[in-house]
C-alpha cells in the first residue's frame, strides 16, 4: 500500500495519496501511565460547563493514524478501561500526539507530519456524543473538534502510557460500530 511514489500529478484534480505501511514497520512500547484530567464523565461535563462559561466554544484536534495490515488499512487507536477509545489546531495536534506517543515528556523524536483536515464534528450541547455536522438550529456550539490526517512514515517508535492500550481496527469495523468499541474514538 505504500509502494506507489507518485504523490500528485497534475491529472488528478489535485486528489493526494497517503502512503499507508505495514504494522509490522512500526516499534510499541510503553511509558509511565498519564494521569487524565477526569475520572469521571459527569466530571468532564461540570469542567466542560465551567470552561465554556469562562472561555466560550472549545476547540479540540484529534488524529487519524494510518497503517496496513492483512492487506487492508486500519485506524490506530488508543483504549481506556476496555470502552473509551481516543482517536488525538496543528501545533496543539503535534504536541498532543508527542505528549502521548514519543517515549518521554519533551517528545523530542521526529516530527509529526499532519495533514489535511478531514473533517469537523460537534457538540451543540453538554452531552458525550458528537455530531459530524452543526445542526441548524444550534446558535451556540459547545465544542468543535477537528480530525486532521497525520501521516506515518515508513517506521517510527510509538510508546504508549501503561493505561492505554493502542489497537488497529479496520477501517470497515469503525463506521457505526459503537456497539463494540463505544461512540468515543480519539487520540
Amino acid at each position: 500500500m505504500g509502494d506507489d511514489d507518485e504523490h500528485n500529478s497534475s491529472s488528478d484534480g489535485g486528489r493526494k495519496e497517503v502512503d499507508i505501511y505495514p504494522l509490522s514497520c512500526y516499534y510499541f512500547g510503553s511509558k509511565e501511565a498519564i494521569v487524565f484530567k477526569d475520572e469521571t464523565v459527569s466530571d468532564r461535563i461540570t469542567r466542560m460547563k465551567s470552561n465554556y462559561a469562562a472561555y466560550g466554544l472549545r476547540t479540540s484536534v484529534e488524529a487519524v493514524l494510518l497503517v496496513e495490515l492483512f492487506k487492508h488499512p486500519h485506524l490506530l487507536l488508543l483504549q481506556l478501561n476496555n470502552s473509551i477509545f481516543k482517536l488525538p489546531d496543528i501545533d496543539g495536534l503535534r504536541r498532543k500526539l508527542s505528549n502521548k506517543l514519543s517515549p518521554s515528556r519533551d517528545g523530542n523524536e521526529t516530527e509529526w507530519e499532519v495533514g489535511e483536515c478531514l473533517g469537523m464534528w460537534w457538540r451543540h450541547d453538554f452531552e458525550t456524543l458528537l455530531c459530524p455536522y452543526l445542526p441548524p438550529t444550534v446558535e451556540k456550539p459547545k465544542e468543535c473538534t477537528k480530525l486532521f490526517l497525520v501521516r506515518l512514515p515508513e517506521s517510527r517508535k510509538f510508546f504508549v502510557p501503561e493505561n492505554l492500550k493502542m489497537l488497529a481496527v479496520p477501517l470497515s469495523q469503525v463506521h457505526e460500530n459503537h456497539k463494540v468499541r463505544g461512540s468515543n474514538y480519539k487520540l
